[in-house]
């Protein structure tokens, strides 16, 4: 999985495998799901991240649990 940040957009992406998205739905919230072909999640993004508090550039810290 990639976590991608566009600060000009605003927009928080996290990338689970590289297809292209086939479709694309936009939750509530400014969620955008994006799926393959056979209906997988390829990409989820968040818009406005850091104006509504999601992601903060100047402290980023990414913890992976397993």
């Amino acid at each position: 999985m990639k976590v991608k940040y566009d600060a000009e957009a605003d927009i928080l992406i996290f990338i689970f495998r590289d297809a292209f998205p086939a479709n694309a739905i936009s939750e509530p919230g400014g969620v955008i799901v994006s799926y393959d072909e056979n209906d997988e999640p390829v990409t989820i993004e968040f818009l406005n991240a850091s104006k509504r508090q999601l992601f903060n550039p100047q402290e980023l810290m990414l913890t992976i649990a397993t």
